[in-house]
């Protein structure tokens, strides 16, 4: 009697097990990159975005939009400024499609699925899904959080060391392949100040610390491609006379000079001044 029972239960387990639905396998997390030419992947496999130009534009909307509903008309304006095409809706639709297109080739899912959970559409726009997104700007902004507050916290080389994590993060300018209108203009702005403010940052911390040449290498590259940012030569200047480059500290300032004078006709700021009378006084102290 128990092995006929027993027997049954076995039967009824296989039947169960085989007639249970698969869970169908969570997406993974797509790796976007903006801080530089856009790419986009999975983990191991991020590759440049193959796509048309105006397609570009849409995706680096989105991205730098991520979890909030960009709306259609914005889009729209960005796409094309005041002067949109009769058919423009609908070839924003195309573009979103090929935008899903996209993400569903790079994840490994339909592009119905991906409209469900990934790219989906909003009250009056199309949102994507950060909770299905890591975003290299987001991660840069949290390093930079965590670097300034170890600073803050007395902790210099722990600082230091997550502000070069965030700066590593940047391969160039911003959305540098995205054809931009007025929004993704003003993203690249806000994106490139915040690079020079972790630069700044670090470079403080590092001349705190004693670390000059490193300050000096860094600021070198970065004051050429800002010739006329007074703060950041203020800095490098700071670094060299401090490393015991007091001449070229001097070589520098009088390049900036020059600069600020011939392309836009000023004299360099009071702090850039007191910090060249202070050099050539021999004031450490000052510097």
């Amino acid at each position: 009697m128990h092995q006929t029972n027993y027997a049954a239960d076995l039967c009824l387990d296989f039947h169960i097990a085989r007639e249970a639905p698969r869970a169908e396998s969570a997406p993974p997390r797509v790796q976007a990159r903006v801080l530089g030419a856009l790419h986009i992947g999975v983990e191991g496999a991020v590759e440049a975005v193959a796509v048309a130009p105006k397609i570009r534009t849409v995706l680096a909307m989105l991205l730098v939009h991520t979890d909030q509903v960009v709306p259609v008309q914005g889009l729209v304006r960005e796409l094309w400024q005041e002067n949109p095409p009769v058919t423009g809706l609908r070839t924003l639709q195309t573009y979103i499609l090929n935008c899903r297109k996209l993400l569903a080739r790079v994840i490994g899912h339909s592009a119905a699925r991906i409209s469900q959970e990934v790219l989906v559409t909003g009250s009056g726009g199309y949102c994507l899904k950060g909770d299905q997104l890591q975003l290299d700007w987001l991660e840069f902004q949290r390093l930079t959080m965590l670097g300034r507050r170890a600073l803050s916290e007395g902790k210099t080389l722990e600082g230091i060391g997550l502000l070069d994590a965030a700066l590593e993060l940047w391969r160039g300018d911003a959305l540098a392949d995205a054809p931009a209108g007025r929004v993704l203009d003003s993203k690249r702005r806000l994106f490139e100040e915040s690079r020079l403010d972790a630069i700044a940052i670090r470079a403080e911390a590092q001349i705190k610390a004693g670390l000059h040449q490193q300050a000096i290498t860094q600021l070198a590259a970065v004051t050429r491609e800002h010739p006329l940012h007074e703060a950041l030569h203020h800095q490098y200047v700071r670094a060299l006379a401090l490393g015991g480059r007091r001449a070229e500290a001097l070589e520098v300032l009088r390049g900036l000079r020059v600069r600020l004078v011939e392309e836009i006709g000023i004299e360099p700021g009071a702090p850039l001044q007191d910090l060249q009378l202070a050099i050539l006084n021999s004031d450490a102290l000052a510097v």
